[in-house]
């Protein structure tokens, strides 16, 4: 019998252990489905995930159902915003509860939260993102609402979220709040009306208000014992203490959560008053380990909040921090910090936001013999902000860090003086009414150190002096150094106040001398970059930082310069003078001029850092610079004019340009458009700096480069999209006219024509010997147009010559000078023959008394002749000369070629190669 019980029990412990295996495969899709179901039936947002598994064993008795990549997303008027995700949810519950009909409610046990973001928003209009209950049905009974819409219960006994983030951003209000790495959990039984939860929280706190930073990721640790009471909605803090960066703080006190609001009863308070506490204020990696300073004094926080929390009201409160001749000092730092006080109240007595008020009637404290001392009232904190404050210190600024642990970015030193008093509200600063202001007083620094992320190198003040005045500050003296330049600036602020509490740029007008002024010194580190990128310098973690000019984005002032050398890459600029404008990342030059390669510039124009490819666009005016030095230093010139270099002497130009620039402000000539006007002055060619001359002149044997006229040498061209074109222009070699027109690329890809036009005297002997004996006026000054193309590049071009032209016109010319003169001749023999005719007519006859017909005979003869001979001239058959007759326009072509194949050094037969 016991053996049978044995075998019934091991069979249902087997039949359990396989439903506990199995069962999760066929219940998998219908706890999934029922979660979605009772929370989108009973909610205005959508719930989704990507998966959903169940277990029964791990968990046994209860079942464990896991949610991954859970979204909860908002409909109108958030649509589309995330109001709740998370990569992990576990739920745990009773296994029955798997079993209960779609539409019943779920009664849960435990919930583990992992990887969760909590984005609360409330817009200007005061709708708040959570409020995604569905309206209750008001027809209905309470039990039946209760029985329908309720899709679980939360039967607790514990919870925990981990590595999760929680925002509240109200828009109406300006107030954002953050929980990052969020760690929390609580234990007790939430299923009572009455129960104690114990929790632990651990996070980082930031708060903003009306833009201005209060908290930035400090630390907060919670341990708090908290009573609920379920039937009046109120928690009681029955045993807490926090920790608020260092800073520990015990409190009690509760919350009620009514209908309509919130009322609040809290005090809190530093359970001990060594000063310590203090610095715990301060975020740890500023204060760093404070285990081991040595305090005197005391320094202590109290305070409450009592009152209701609802639309128009928060509550009152009174905090006190309040320290009496307290010091401390860090054992490895060699100075103390002394005589430190404080006594700041925050306070509100009415519940109204806008009446909240902070009274420091005294902060100040002393390093060695430098003291610092501050006052203020500040009113309206949560409305129009309005200060009133007094400040005054003499510090050397490098004691800071020999007395406290100050980061090693903030390497302070310098001597600081200041004594200054302030009244504003902020509304005045907003609306930029700076007539509503009053700031009065002095500040000075002599040997101060300021570093920027905006600042390729460390600036260093020598001296500076600012005073006060009710509307603007003036700038008396800036004098100091960055990198390699040096500075020396006075002026004018107008906005200081807006600048340093409203975000806007530094608005003035500046005077600015210089000795020394490298562009260089501004280049800063962009944002890193992945490595594949190629570009920039690779740090030690395998990314790229990117070097960039980049104009202050602070900056809205107008600066006339004034400086003895510019250093731009590898150009230097001597006595640079001018107007220049900054604002919105833009530099706007006006009327600046300087000295350049023996000559003056004049820039006007502007270049503009805001995009991510900086842009330009330029007019310069070039006086008398060496030609040489300009375009063998000036990567654009290079390109727009290569042969250029070849050229010694003067270089006066207008140009006007804009395109792209690269990160070192350099331009990008292949997006560069514009236009140019040159006039050389120039008598000498370097033939060592022209290989295109000396590949053209080894086509045209009688060109000597040396000789090669090129005053007064004006030229235009344009260019745009990598291309250059020069409009047609003349150069003189003695008497020979050289027109040139063409293009070529930046790089250097050549295509051009050159037309000679070269006179018969060059020709060589037998063509002057075939003129002098042609002897006819009209071919004295006869020239013959030879083209050159010009191709391949500009190291290493390739010439081609074209006769066809020259021989054409050559040709035409002989053959028609030849006509003329053999119908000339023709025509006179025909006037003497019919003189003579008409002459025989009157006189000749035989001894017969008639008319000799021999005479009418031979004038027929000679007219026949004279139409023939005119006929023939025209159709260029034949010319006699020394009664041997010859192939006239052939022979002429045939000499023309062979001439001018020898004036170009080559063969009848490759006269055109």
């Amino acid at each position: 019998m016991g053996k049978k019980i044995l075998k019934i029990v091991g069979v249902l412990l087997v039949l359990i252990i396989v439903v506990l295996i199995a069962a999760p495969f066929f219940l998998e899709a219908k706890i999934g489905e029922i979660i979605k179901n009772n929370v989108n039936q009973n909610v205005n947002a959508t719930l989704d995930f990507s998966e959903a598994n169940l277990s029964l064993v791990s968990s046994f008795p209860n079942a464990e159902v896991d949610f991954k990549d859970v979204v909860l997303l908002n409909k109108a008027p958030f649509e589309g915003d995330t109001l709740f995700k998370a990569k992990n949810l576990d739920l745990t519950m009773g296994i029955m509860q798997l079993f209960k009909s779609e539409g019943d409610a779920i009664a849960i046990n435990n919930i583990n939260l992992d990887g969760a973001f909590i984005n609360v928003v409330v817009d200007k209009e005061e709708n708040a993102n959570y409020d995604i209950a569905l309206a209750s049905d008001t027809s209905a009974t309470v039990e039946e609402e209760t029985s329908t819409t309720d899709g679980f219960n939360l039967d607790l006994q514990s919870y925990e979220i981990r590595n999760t983030r929680i925002y509240y951003t109200d828009n109406s209000t300006g107030i954002v709040f953050k929980l990052d790495d969020f760690q929390h959990k609580g234990t007790g039984d939430l299923s009572l009306a009455s129960s104690e939860l114990d929790t632990h929280t651990d996070a980082l706190i930031s708060l903003e208000m009306d833009s201005v930073n209060y908290l930035n990721k400090n630390t907060i640790k919670l341990d708090a014992l908290i009573g609920i009471d379920l039937n009046e909605n109120k928690y009681s803090f029955l045993k807490n203490e926090a920790l608020i960066n260092q800073l520990p703080l015990v409190f009690d006190g509760f919350i009620k959560l009514n209908e309509n609001s919130q009322e609040i009863d809290l005090t809190f308070k530093t359970p001990s008053s060594d000063f310590k506490n203090f610095l715990g204020l301060i975020p740890e990696v500023y204060s760093k380990n404070i285990e081991n300073v040595t305090t005197t004094g005391d320094f202590a926080v109290n305070g409450n909040f009592n009152g209701v929390v609802d639309e128009t009201h928060i509550p009152k409160f009174h905090i006190d921090l309040m320290s009496n001749n307290a010091s401390f000092k860090y054992p490895d730092l060699p100075k103390a910090v002394r005589n430190v006080f404080f006594d700041i109240q925050l306070n509100n007595k009415t519940g109204i936001a806008e009446d909240t008020y902070v009274d420091v009637n005294k902060a100040s404290f002393m390093i060695d013999e430098d003291k610092f001392n501050l006052t203020s009232h500040i009113t309206e904190l949560m409305g129009n902000t309005k200060v009133k404050a007094h400040v005054d210190g003499d510090m050397n600024l490098a004691n800071i860090s020999k007395a406290y642990p100050v980061p090693a970015e903030y390497d302070l030193r310098g001597m600081l003086k200041a004594d200054i008093s302030t009244a504003f509200d902020m509304q005045s600063v907003e609306k930029e009414q700076y007539d509503k202001t009053n700031t009065i007083g002095d500040l000075s620094l002599t040997d101060f150190e300021y570093n920027s992320d905006e600042l390729a190198n460390p600036v260093k003040f020598k001296a500076a002096r600012l005073t006060f005045n009710p509307k603007t500050v003036t700038l008396n003296n800036l004098n100091g150094t960055t990198g390699t330049t040096d500075f020396d600036a006075t002026g004018t602020i107008n906005n200081l106040l807006g600048f340093m509490f409203n975000d806007e740029k530094v608005e003035g007008n500046f005077n600015l001398k210089s000795n020394s002024f490298a562009i260089s010194d501004f280049m800063v580190a962009e944002a890193e970059v992945p490595s594949s990128a190629g570009k920039g310098s690779t740090s030690d973690e395998g990314t790229v930082v990117e070097e960039k000019i980049k104009i202050p984005s602070f900056l809205d002032a107008t600066i006339n310069a004034d400086a003895k050398k510019v250093i731009y890459d590898d150009i230097v600029l001597s006595d640079v003078k001018g107007v220049l404008k900054i604002k919105d990342e833009t530099a706007t030059l006006n009327n600046m001029t300087a000295g350049m390669f023996g000559g003056k510039v004049a820039f006007n124009g502007d270049v503009s850092t805001k995009n991510e490819t900086p842009t330009f666009n330029m007019k310069l005016d070039l006086n008398q610079l060496g030609i040489q030095e300009t375009f063998a230093s000036v990567d654009l010139f290079q390109s727009i004019a290569p042969i250029a270099k070849m050229l010694n002497g003067k270089l006066t130009s207008d140009i006007s340009l804009s395109g792209n620039l690269t990160d070192d402000l350099m331009p990008n000539l292949l997006s560069l458009t514009g236009e140019l006007f040159a006039d050389l002055m120039t008598e000498e060619v370097n033939t060592e700096e022209a290989p295109v001359l000396n590949s053209l002149v080894s086509n045209l044997n009688f060109i000597d480069l040396k000789q090669l006229n090129l005053k007064d040498l004006k030229t235009s061209l344009s260019f745009k999209d990598g291309i250059v074109v020069v409009k047609p222009f003349t150069l003189n070699y003695k008497d020979i006219a050289i027109n040139v027109d063409g293009s070529h690329s930046f790089d250097q890809k050549l295509d051009y024509k050159a037309t000679l036009q070269v006179p018969a005297k060059y020709l060589g002997s037998d063509i002057t010997k075939l003129i002098a004996k042609i002897d006819d006026p009209s071919l004295n000054d006869l020239t013959i147009p030879v083209v050159a193309n010009i191709g391949g590049l500009y190291n290493s071009p390739k010439v081609s010559t074209d006769m066809t032209t020259g021989v054409k016109q050559l040709t035409t010319k002989l053959i028609e000078v030849e006509k003329q003169k053999l119908i000339t001749k023709g025509t006179d023999k025909a006037k003497d023959l019919i003189g003579g005719l008409i002459s025989g007519d009157k006189t000749s006859t035989d001894s017969t008394g008639q008319k000799s017909t021999s005479t009418k005979t031979a004038a027929k003869d000679i007219l026949g002749g004279i139409l023939s001979t005119k006929k023939d001239t025209a159709n260029a058959n034949t010319v006699k000369k020394d009664s041997t007759p010859v192939k006239t326009e052939e022979a002429v072509k045939e000499k023309a070629k062979d001439i001018l194949g020898g004036l170009f050094g080559k063969k009848k037969k490759d006269s055109t190669n």
